[in-house]
């Protein structure tokens, strides 16, 4: 009788100390760290145009002249994703665009280059350099 109590206390003892540890790390999943703000830094930018159809579209341009497939466009949640192989790997690029206000957007690009996500400034500063000039073609109306 006295075995059969010991054994049940150091199983419930160790399911509370797993328990324990696990709720510590839920806490804190989202938690955000300087480096994962500065990274959010650079993966955004606003544009002073109100005009989400057209900021779609040069994404999409622009996508596609960075040798992008784009594999899925949704207007409504202003969602493009794009694929481009290279090295045997997979290159996968998210971007959305949202209102700021009536006459800004957001965009903020994710990429991740096989399952690794890419937190390269350059990167990022590339794409957005691409991107401005096709906003800015777009609206000179230069096709």
């Amino acid at each position: 009788m006295k075995r059969r109590k010991v054994k049940f206390l150091a199983v419930v003892f160790a399911v509370l100390l797993i328990s324990g540890c696990a709720t510590t790390a839920e806490e804190h999943i989202l938690d955000l760290n300087e480096n994962q703000l500065k990274l959010r830094s650079v993966q955004t930018r606003a544009f002073d145009t109100g005009n989400k159809e057209k900021m779609m579209r040069s994404i999409m341009a622009t996508l596609q002249d960075l040798d992008f497939v784009i594999t899925k466009a949704d207007y409504d949640l202003g969602i493009v994703t794009a694929t481009k192989f290279s090295n045997n790997q997979v290159l996968k690029m998210t971007v959305i665009v949202r209102e700021k206000d009536k006459s800004q957007l957001l965009v903020r690009a994710n990429a991740q280059y096989g399952i690794k996500a890419i937190n390269s400034p350059e990167a990022y500063q590339d794409f957005f350099d691409a991107l401005s000039k096709s906003v800015f073609l777009t609206a000179q109306q230069i096709d």
